[in-house]
């Protein structure tokens, strides 16, 4: 995967985009353990429309007990890779401006590209913050998204995605992909309970969108 403009010295690793994958679960990165997960959030537009509308304001990270602070702008194009052209040479508008900027009614920021945050995550006795760059927005008429990227700080490297789609059969899920590793050797010596932690926090993330707030 090529690193795009916006994350230019920005995230911890290397392979971006890498969440988009379909043979991730077989091959994620090197070093790097791969998740997949996925929860059924009911069916129908209103439940689609509802559940994109939060996630794309980070309600999976608000609703899993996350604080979510320092919303940097994001600068609104996405790299799709590299096409080429009837003559075989690379075509030079690879890099696409995607939506403008959008707001819920709370004024809360839609997520966009580039857009960075810091997550504020409370385990106790600890407190550990986690610095993440967006690095790619999915928004299609029956699938929306986003997935960050570790930056300097956050306790893994890595890339995770969270995706809902509604199916040919009307229902609406949430998939959330990942792929990870501790970042330094001071989270390497908590490993088991950084583990823990951090399959716990992606249980936390399959019920924040559910519209019962439990599975």
């Amino acid at each position: 995967m090529r690193r795009s403009t916006f994350t230019e010295s920005a995230v911890t690793y290397g392979a971006i985009g890498g969440t988009l994958a379909p043979d991730l679960m077989t091959y994620p990165p090197k070093g790097y353990r791969p998740i997949e997960v996925a929860v059924r959030l009911g069916s129908g537009d209103e439940r689609f429309h509802a559940a994109t509308k939060l996630l794309m304001t980070w309600g999976v990270q608000r609703g899993s007990g996350m604080t979510v602070t320092d919303l940097g702008t994001g600068t609104g194009v996405q790299y799709t890779g590299v096409e080429f052209g009837a003559d075989g040479a690379p075509k030079t508008d690879a890099i696409k401006t995607v939506a403008e900027d959008t707001f819920a009614d709370d004024g809360t920021p839609y997520i966009v590209n580039g857009m960075t945050a810091e997550l504020t995550i409370h385990v106790r006795p600890f407190t550990v913050t986690a610095p993440v760059r967006v690095v790619y927005v999915i928004a299609e008429p029956t699938r929306v998204g986003f997935a960050y990227g570790t930056m300097a700080g956050h306790p893994a490297s890595g890339e995770e995605s969270f995706i809902v789609d509604k199916r040919d059969d009307d229902s609406v899920w949430l998939t959330i992909r990942a792929f990870s590793r501790l970042s330094t050797w001071k989270f390497r010596l908590v490993w088991p309970i950084m583990r823990l932690q951090q399959n716990r926090f992606t249980q936390r993330y399959l019920k924040a969108l559910h519209p019962v707030g439990a599975l």
